[in-house]
């Protein structure tokens, strides 16, 4: 999975708390999915603006690739962007990056197939006209219109 952070828009720095650390000071492989989360968190806040009274989100699978370890002391940030979309399922890529001198060095990709979901009833939806719409706009997704 390589990824070119030059196609992506959306980017929010993730902060590196003390209980996020292994014995060796490096941030614990399981913390990843929880800093993609803040990412995606955030772009749903800021571009998707997504309604969270009128329906959820699922995560259906979550992928991690590992490229170089982060430490306590890396300054970080994660980029996040729509790949695909269909029905009710979008496809979020993320992308954490070390802020350094020389630039940004990525440490860490992954990808995660998220569901459109309406709690009350207990099933996937059609994703939101608005949010599809916003998705679409500013990350120009490959588009499955067949699939859930």
């Amino acid at each position: 999975m390589s990824e070119n952070i030059a196609d992506y828009k959306y980017k929010t720095l993730i902060p590196i708390r003390f209980s996020d650390l292994d014995f060796y000071g490096h941030v614990n492989n399981a913390v990843y999915l929880t800093y993609f989360e803040i990412a995606r968190s955030n772009y749903w806040r800021d571009v998707v603006k997504w309604d969270w009274n009128y329906n959820g989100i699922i995560l259906a699978r979550s992928e991690v690739n590992y490229l170089k370890p982060i430490t306590r002391h890396d300054e970080i940030a994660c980029y996040v962007r729509t790949t695909r979309i269909g029905n009710s399922s979008f496809d979020v890529m993320h992308v954490l990056v070390k802020i350094t001198p020389e630039g940004e060095e990525i440490c860490t990709t992954g990808k995660t197939v998220c569901i459109s979901y309406d709690y009350n009833v207990n099933k996937s939806v059609k994703i939101p006209a608005d949010q599809r719409t916003r998705m679409i706009t500013y990350d120009e997704p490959r588009m499955i219109l067949n699939t859930n």
